[in-house]
């Protein structure tokens, strides 16, 4: 079986999918922050995540394990001088800074069930430093398959339980899970002052 990305940027059909761009704004407008100073991309894929939060953002680093992934991820990024695209697998590494976003989708069924555990704790960590901007988001497919026992429901069971964040909002279909955690303690409303 060839690589992942060996055939193009696109292996999931990302591009000109209602799911996908579907699952991508919903998760873009449950972010309870317009704006954040940095975020924290694990498992970048082709950029097409990538490329809305850069848009939303001081600074964005992006991370995937495969080389072509952060290549195609790269291209995507030119447009956005503060993007920075790197090589790198989590939990296991771990960028230095400060973060006040981390977006994990759609890759943390490939880990083993205490790689999550650490990377959760890896979260909550640099994210306490944050303060009340800190926000962590993770999006995956329920559906079952056979080479990753675990499951997108699982997956969000053991960050919920590990992250030891407030959930802040949670959207749950029939193909995906999106969950936001985040030390805000006003909701978007409330700080905007609104009353009705």
């Amino acid at each position: 079986m060839p690589p992942l990305f060996a055939r193009g940027p696109d292996p999931w059909h990302f591009e000109g999918s209602w799911y996908e761009a579907r699952k991508r704004d919903l998760l873009l407008a449950s972010l309870p922050h317009a704006r954040y100073e940095s975020i924290f991309e694990p498992g970048c894929a082709g950029g097409f995540v990538s490329e809305a939060l850069a848009q939303r953002c001081d600074r964005l680093l992006a991370w995937d394990g495969a080389v072509r992934a952060v290549e195609y991820t790269a291209n995507r990024l030119k447009p956005f001088a503060h993007a920075q695209v790197a090589q790198g697998w989590v939990p296991n590494q771990w960028p230095q800074g400060r973060f006040e976003l981390i977006v994990l989708g759609e890759f943390l069924y490939y880990l083993q069930e205490t790689d999550i555990e650490r990377l959760a704790q890896r979260c909550r960590a640099t994210l306490l430093a944050s303060g009340s901007a800190a926000t962590v988001a993770s999006c995956h497919w329920l559906h079952p398959f056979d080479s990753f026992p675990l499951g997108g429901a699982r997956v969000h069971e053991i960050m919920h339980g590990h992250l030891q964040m407030p959930r802040v909002a949670q959207w749950c279909d029939a193909d995906f899970c999106l969950d936001i955690w985040s030390s805000a303690r006003e909701s978007v409303a409330q700080r905007e002052g609104r009353r009705e």
